[in-house]
């Protein structure tokens, strides 16, 4: 990334161009401008900003931009490859706790706490049959008393 950031630097100070001039014209703060001239890649959270930041900075100078992505992407490549496999873990380790973190602090994505709704349904289903055997006693009651009724009568 060194390279790169000097062959912009001094590409740019050759031209005479002034890095707030190229701020003012690709619309990119003259701070990050700087971070990219000093090679600073640390201070890019997105690296893919900072690729399409580098490959315009690339092609307002006159610049090969095929060439310097291209380099860009081998200093990429080198550099991920070094990270030790331990770190990789810790990240992801953060990563998922940061998400199980932020789960269940949602209500959308709280576990839900199991209901007792089949115990409502089994008194339910219960005190409902005892309404039904109630009523067909009634109404047997009923058919009973009437048909009584009516021997009584009949037998008068």
């Amino acid at each position: 990334m060194k390279d790169i950031a000097e062959l912009l630097k001094t590409t740019r100070e050759e031209a005479g161009i002034e890095i707030e001039e190229v701020s003012k014209d690709l619309e990119i703060s003259d701070i990050l401008l700087k971070n990219i001239e000093e090679g600073k890649t640390g201070s890019f959270k997105d690296v893919f900003l900072l690729k399409e930041y580098i490959s315009n900075y690339a092609k307002y100078l006159g610049l090969d931009e095929a060439k310097i992505i291209n380099d860009f992407n081998e200093y990429l490549f080198e550099y991920t490859s070094k990270i030790p496999v331990k770190e990789i873990e810790k990240t992801i380790e953060i990563a998922t706790k940061e998400k199980t973190e932020e789960a269940v602090n949602s209500p959308y994505t709280q576990e839900k706490v199991k209901s007792k709704k089949s115990a409502y349904i089994l008194i339910y289903i219960l005190i409902s049959f005892l309404v039904i055997l109630a009523i067909y006693w009634s109404i047997n009651q009923i058919t009973v008393d009437n048909k009584n009724a009516y021997v009584i009568s009949y037998r008068k």
